[in-house]
Formats: structure tokens, C-alpha cells, sequence
């Protein structure tokens, strides 16, 4: 048991003994206090209350919070809370946020630890291109009061490396600063309508809700909250974003209807070289915030979420011409390869700066700057030979081939 895992569960004993942090969340009273802070009579966003509600219910049933979960939960939806707060103040003063369009935006997505996120940071670096980062995510507008220095992008990494404190395998696992590019699944959470949570925490019931819910109304929220970032931005009407979320595959229905004209890139890998580390990623999300973590679990809940993405792919996935399908070995061997018969698909030209500084980006980090990890389909009780049978279909329809022999 390491030191972090001590403390944790020592500050279950104390808060136990001391009757704290006891009772279910209320997500009402959550809402009533965000008013308040914000000066409003009313929340503004209906959208939003129901799906809040979904989420702490799930919570209080399921999740089996730790005290720092239960802690940094209030935290995270205040800081969301108060965030749709300020879009709404941004939106009254300035109504022309929600005018901004958004052209074209790129959308990664595929299967989890396939490069996905190796492909973002990448075409991140063309200047003609933005990315959402993370400081955007945690705070999308500056803090009041203004001051002459923004200082948002030292509180992200604060918070940032607080988490890795916490959870120190997760930035070798999934290597992350303040000024990183970040998933959409961020964005969404500030509706409450995200798959960020089921990754989080064990909450099958708030996944089934939102699963039937559907996700039309978190993309338009997305949208929004690019048209936020976007009117931030010098010249924001002459680029395009590059958006990126493995979980995006969950939502097809909803992202074609949301951006029609967007160019969806997916990225495929054989399954059986990323469920365990997948597993094994949400296994050290999970360890801060659960008083028990349940590898077993977490197995099944992976691998079946998985193969349900997978099976979306090949039903919905099209190969038109607003797609393009790129296989993780083509990539890892030829990135700048890769980019460039990328960009002959989505109208754009890998131009001299924009390629020396992607060229850069890969030398200054080796291996994507992942650090060495090792995963054993063991560990949360996943089988491969089974696993191999369960995804032949997915590696047939799009022509992977598979990276065994596995190990563990």
C-alpha cells in the first residue's frame, strides 16, 4: 500500500469518527449556491439540473466515495457550476459568442491509448489550427476580479499536479500540463452529460441514464463552449479546430448532427493492446476518490464499453469523404507521413513552419513522453483469448493487424 493509499484511508477513519462528510449530495442546493455566488435569482440552463441530479444520485448509490472523493466531487461541481455561470454573464454581455461559428472542426476519436492523443498534440502545433487545453477546460474566461496577469494556466497546473501527487503512476500512464491539449469529454462535463464521470467513478445507473438520454444536447453544449474559446482567439475565423475524445464514438449521431461539416479522423488499434492499459488507467483515476476499487470490475466494464464502441465504429463509421481512418502502426512509423495524407483529406497543406515545428514536438518527446508502463490482463481479470474472439470482428472490418502475441 503506498503512502497516498494510507493517507486516504486514514482520512476515512477521521472523517467517520467525526461524523463529517455524511449525507447524500443535493444537487438543488448545489444550484442555489452557484446562484448565489453569481448574483442571479435563477439557474438559467434547465438542461442542466436533471442530468446533476442523475450524477449525484449515482454517486451516493454506487461510487462508494472516499472522503477526498466526496471533497473534491463538491469542488468539481462548483467549479462547473460556476463556469456555465460565467458562459451565461459572457453570453448577456456580449451575444455575438453564440454567433461564432464553428467550420470544419477536426474530430479524433477511435478506440482509447491507439494515439489518439499522440495525433492531437501533433496537429495542435499548426499554427492554423486551435486545441481546447486544459487550462481553457478549468477555467474557460479569466477570474474575477481582472488583473493585468491571467493567471489561469498557473492555477491549472496547480491543480494538475496536485492530482499527480495523489495518483503518481497517472502522468507516465497519460502525460498532461496545463498547456496540453484536452478531451471534449471535459467540455461536456460542465453539462453533466459526460462520459468523464463513468470513467471516474463505478456508476452504471448514471451511464444507463445518460445512455438513454442520448448526447444531442451535450454537443450542442459543446459548440458552445468552443464559441467561448473561439471569440477569445486573434483571428479565431481563420482556423479550424482539432478536437479529440475516444469517447466521441459513443456520440456519432450526435456529432454529425452537431457539425455536419466536421472531418472525422479515427484512429484504430488492435483492441487487446489497450484494454489492459485502459483498465489499468481507470484503476488510478478511480484509487483517490473510492474507498475500494474493484479491478474485476473495472474489466468487464472497460472491455464491454469497448466492444460496444467498436461495433459502433462498424456500424456507423462510413469511409466517405469526410473520414479518414488511420491505423496506430502507420502512425507511430510515419507521423509526419501521416499528417500529410491527413491533410490532403481535410483541405489543408503541411506547410514548412507548421511541419518544423511538429518535427520539434516529436523531438522533444520520445515515446509521445509516456513513460514505461507494463499491464497484465490479470490484473482486472480480463482474458485475452476471450477478448480476441469478442473484437475479431472490429479488427476484420477496418483491417487492423493484430499486434499479439500479448503478454500477461
Amino acid at each position: 500500500m503506498t503512502f497516498q493509499t494510507r493517507l486516504f484511508r486514514a482520512a476515512d477513519r477521521l472523517s467517520d469518527g467525526l461524523g463529517l462528510l455524511q449525507g447524500p449530495f443535493d444537487a438543488d442546493g448545489a444550484i442555489a449556491a452557484a446562484c448565489r455566488r453569481a448574483g442571479v435569482a435563477n439557474f438559467p440552463d434547465p438542461h442542466i439540473i436533471e442530468p446533476l441530479r442523475q450524477y449525484l444520485t449515482a454517486l451516493d448509490a454506487e461510487a462508494g466515495l472516499s472522503a477526498l472523493g466526496r471533497v473534491s466531487t463538491s469542488y468539481d461541481i462548483r467549479r462547473l457550476l460556476d463556469n456555465v455561470l460565467r458562459l451565461h454573464r459572457e453570453e448577456a454581455r456580449d451575444p455575438a459568442i453564440t454567433t461564432q461559428p464553428i467550420d470544419r472542426p477536426i474530430i479524433i476519436l477511435g478506440v482509447p491509448r491507439a494515439g489518439t492523443s499522440f495525433l492531437h498534440n501533433l496537429l495542435a502545433e499548426d499554427p492554423r489550427l486551435m486545441a481546447p487545453r486544459c487550462w481553457q477546460m478549468i477555467h474557460p474566461w479569466p477570474i474575477d476580479p481582472p488583473e493585468a496577469t491571467d493567471r489561469r494556466i498557473a492555477l491549472a497546473q496547480r491543480a494538475l499536479d496536485g492530482f499527480a501527487w495523489l495518483a503518481p503512476e497517472f502522468r507516465d500512464m497519460h502525460p498532461l500540463d496545463a498547456t496540453s491539449t484536452q478531451e471534449c469529454t471535459e467540455i461536456t462535463a460542465h453539462c453533466f452529460r459526460s462520459l468523464r464521470f463513468d470513467t471516474l467513478h463505478p456508476i452504471a445507473g448514471y451511464r444507463s441514464w445518460l445512455d438513454r438520454q442520448g448526447h444531442h444536447l451535450a454537443y450542442r453544449f459543446h459548440r458552445r463552449f468552443l464559441q467561448h474559446l473561439q471569440i477569445q482567439q486573434p483571428a479565431a475565423t481563420t482556423r479550424r479546430w482539432v478536437l479529440k475524445c475516444p469517447d466521441h464514438v459513443f456520440a456519432l449521431d450526435a456529432i454529425r448532427a452537431t457539425y455536419p461539416d466536421a472531418h472525422l479522423v479515427f484512429v484504430h488499434r488492435d483492441p487487446l493492446k489497450v484494454l489492459a492499459s485502459v483498465a489499468k488507467l481507470t484503476e488510478v483515476l478511480r484509487r483517490p476518490f473510492a474507498r475500494a476499487v474493484d479491478n474485476a470490475a473495472i474489466g468487464r466494464q472497460v472491455s464491454t464499453h469497448w466492444q460496444i464502441g467498436t461495433q459502433a465504429m462498424i456500424a456507423e463509421a462510413t469511409a466517405g469523404p469526410h473520414e479518414t481512418h488511420i491505423h496506430y502502426r502507420q502512425l507511430i512509423a510515419d507521423p509526419l507521413g501521416t499528417v500529410r495524407a491527413l491533410y490532403a483529406r481535410i483541405d489543408l497543406d503541411l506547410t514548412a513552419p507548421a511541419q518544423a515545428r511538429m518535427q520539434t514536438h516529436l523531438d522533444e518527446r520520445p515515446n509521445g513522453g509516456y513513460g514505461r508502463n507494463v499491464y497484465h490482463f490479470a490484473d482486472h481479470g480480463l482474458d485475452p483469448a476471450e477478448l480476441a474472439e469478442r473484437f475479431a470482428p472490429y479488427l476484420r472490418h477496418f483491417e487492423i493487424a493484430p499486434e499479439t502475441p500479448w503478454s500477461g
